[in-house]
């Protein structure tokens, strides 16, 4: 790929097939939005190629306030899955899903077209939007892109996902050698596997479907970009084995069949602003094997399965995993846990998690009938595993249908694990709340005295606007987890809960 590449030449490059029509449609668009900051427009919508499913249960327009034209947004069909509790069986669900870009601020109006409407949500709740009701349409303001659902007389499937950014300034360029391009449209590739060489860029332009796997392998310094989906991926959407300083952002993750991101053996690896839905077994979102400086930036999740989980080995992957961070986050878990850590590790040599932040987290539900497999922030080390230096901050968590607010257990789950975790060590969680009804009590269990958990620190601990704190007002008999029955056994040492001031006061002696 010395020449410069036409567009033609580009999508056969990446060996893209298109099926649907509308490449000429984003040139206009695409050369606007890539020019000056003045002249670039402050709504984008994209067409989703007729050949992709679609839901009915919505109509979406959007315009730029004060007085812009409404647009009509196209709707796509994530689906999601339940579990029966009492036989096993998983039923999916449709549900629905658009996208949009915009500066500045735009209203949304979103009709219910299955009628019926008394009450609509905007989550997260954090966002305080409450959004005006007339009959079965609703609308509200967004001062800058957040991704948002809107529920209808609080229905958990049948809800609408909102993904929105800001209107690109650099788009990538079609004829650019270093550019696998891909526009409007739907495009197969041969053998179901894109694989990215070092220093180049993957580019999903709005309004384009890839239903490939973009597969990173042993290279370095190249990117996934664009307003694009992925969808019905083979094997999962993307993999990263052995790569280094990778970059993922703003592309969205729709059913696919695996996990939508694993992270493997890699290192400095960035995914910023993905999306992904997921409905069939094993459908995890982002997944961390043995790797080292891996950052989620605001993303959001719903999964039927872990949302994100952080591993040591498995499979053929092996080696500790450091400093990983997930920020800026919203997790919605209709199977399993929203953040789940530890489970997977080397018991022949063993292996550590270590430098974990997560801070500035949504989550919106997690449902989990099994109590093993419980958790809104689960940490449970197994095969040897040892979990330390956990940092967690600024953890919004709203009702969920079943499981526990947070979960720590030195576990030997003998589905998974060769060997018991080695053990936890030295967590501190500020500013984590939780407000609902129907949490399980959380338990944090070490396994023995050899395989403990010690020093866990919360502060600011806040239970349906209770603060929880050892000095709180309580019988003296009573443990401080008796207040917010939460439980923790004999092998967890110097489990702390502070109010702020305790903690800065504590910070300064």
């Amino acid at each position: 790929m010395n020449t410069p590449l036409s567009r033609r030449t580009a999508l056969q490059a990446a060996g893209a097939t298109a099926l649907a029509a509308g490449i000429s449609g984003l040139t206009a668009t695409a050369a606007h939005a890539s020019g000056g900051h003045n002249s670039r427009p402050k709504l984008v919508t994209y067409p989703r190629p007729t050949a992709m499913p679609t839901n009915t249960s919505f109509q979406v327009r959007v315009r730029s306030t004060p007085d812009g034209t409404w647009q009509t947004l196209d709707i796509y069909r994530p689906q999601f899955e339940e579990i029966n509790a009492t036989t096993g069986s998983g039923k999916v669900y449709n549900s629905s899903m658009a996208y949009f870009d915009f500066n500045g601020s735009v209203e949304v109006e979103v009709t219910y077209l299955k009628g019926g409407t008394t009450k609509a949500r905007v989550r997260p709740d954090a966002l305080g939007i409450t959004p005006e009701l007339l009959g079965d349409t609703l609308r509200f303001t967004l001062d800058e892109p957040k991704d948002v659902v809107v529920q209808i007389n609080d229905e958990i499937f049948d809800a609408l996902h909102l993904i929105t950014n800001r209107v690109e300034h650099h788009v990538p360029s079609a004829d650019d050698p270093n550019v696998l391009y891909f526009g409007p449209g739907v495009h197969t590739v041969t053998g179901n596997v894109l694989t990215v060489p070092s220093g180049k860029t993957v580019y999903l332009a709005g309004g384009a479907v890839l239903t490939a796997q973009v597969y990173f392998k042993d290279v370095e310094k190249s990117r996934l970009i664009g307003r694009g989906v992925l969808y019905n991926n083979p094997g999962g959407a993307i993999l990263s084995e052995g790569s280094k300083n990778i970059r993922i952002a703003d592309v969205i993750i729709l059913n696919p069949a695996g996990y939508a991101g694993t992270f493997a053996e890699s290192q400095n690896v960035h995914i910023t602003r993905a999306r992904a839905f997921s409905s069939r077994g094993n459908g995890d979102g982002f997944d961390v094997f043995s790797s080292i400086g891996i950052t989620f930036d605001g993303c959001f999740m719903r999964n039927s399965d872990d949302c994100i989980a952080i591993y040591c080995h498995r499979w053929d992957y092996y080696g500790d995993t450091r400093d990983i961070t997930v920020k800026n986050c919203t997790l919605w878990a209709d199977v399993a846990h929203p953040i789940n850590v530890g489970t997977h590790g080397n018991s022949d040599a063993p292996e550590t998690i270590e430098n974990l932040v997560i801070k500035n987290i949504d989550i919106l539900d997690h449902r989990e009938p099994q109590m093993n497999y419980q958790g809104c922030i689960a940490l449970n080390p197994g095969d040897s595993n040892l979990i330390k230096n956990v940092r967690i901050e600024d953890v919004r968590i709203e009702d969920f249908r079943w499981g526990q607010v947070i979960y720590m257990k030195v576990m030997f789950n003998t589905k998974y694990n060769t060997s018991v975790g080695r053990g936890i060590e030295d967590v501190y969680v500020k500013n984590l709340s939780y407000t609902g009804t129907r949490a399980n009590p959380s338990l944090f269990l070490g396994y023995d005295a050899e395989h403990a958990i010690n020093n866990v620190t919360f502060e600011n601990l806040v239970i349906n606007g209770l603060v929880v704190a050892d000095s709180m007002k309580k019988p003296t008999w009573y443990y401080t987890t008796d207040e917010i029955q939460w439980f923790y056994n004999e092998h967890v040492t110097n489990l702390k809960f502070l109010t702020t001031a305790e903690a800065e006061a504590a910070a300064t002696s």
